[in-house]
């Protein structure tokens, strides 16, 4: 049986949407995120981050930064029993033109030469931006849009989004519902 990945957008999805966070004392899990992850689990996924941080190309942070914002979000979840495979992050600006900032797919790539997966592993993108269901199409996996962070004023500028949820734990749910974990 093929293993079930999932993968997380972090800022607005998993923890409170804060402008250009680069303090780790400021994360915060969002209502529902533990136990979303802890149903996703139960049923057998596997979960790595994907994550846009310009803030460290415009100089605003630094990587050094970042990881520790990261490491505490790891520290949260260990702490509620949740393991998370992999965090891969993109440090450009929009105008760099990378590969790997989303929509487009480098960090999966990354991610799955790293963690030893196929793209057919991938069962879903949870996320709060349009940019977050971009890399979904892209993969050719589902998406679940969450309504935390950005996602309200990001529904908008996305047109006719099929998976639409008011919290993560209701994204774990309908993944599950649809049978997503099917392959």
């Amino acid at each position: 049986m093929l293993k079930q990945w999932v993968i997380l957008d972090r800022d607005g999805t998993l923890i409170k949407e804060e402008h250009y966070l680069s303090e780790p004392e400021k994360v915060s899990l969002l209502p529902g995120v533990v136990e979303g992850l802890r149903l996703l689990a139960n049923a057998g996924c596997l979960f790595f981050m994907v994550t846009n941080q310009s803030g460290i190309g415009r100089g605003y942070f630094s990587e050094l930064d970042m990881n520790a914002v990261n490491d505490r979000l790891l520290e949260i979840l260990d702490a509620h029993g949740i393991c998370m495979e992999g965090i891969f992050f993109c440090p450009h600006t929009p105008d760099d033109k990378c590969d790997c900032r989303k929509p487009n797919t480098g960090l999966v790539v990354q991610a799955a030469r790293k963690l030893d997966f196929t793209m057919e592993e991938i069962c879903c993108v949870i996320g709060d931006k349009r940019s977050d269901l971009q890399l979904a199409e892209n993969l050719g996996c589902n998406s679940v849009l969450v309504l935390t962070g950005h996602g309200r004023e990001e529904k908008e500028l996305c047109g006719n989004v099929p998976c639409v949820v008011d919290d993560f734990f209701t994204a774990a749910q309908l993944i599950l519902e649809n049978g997503w974990m099917e392959g």
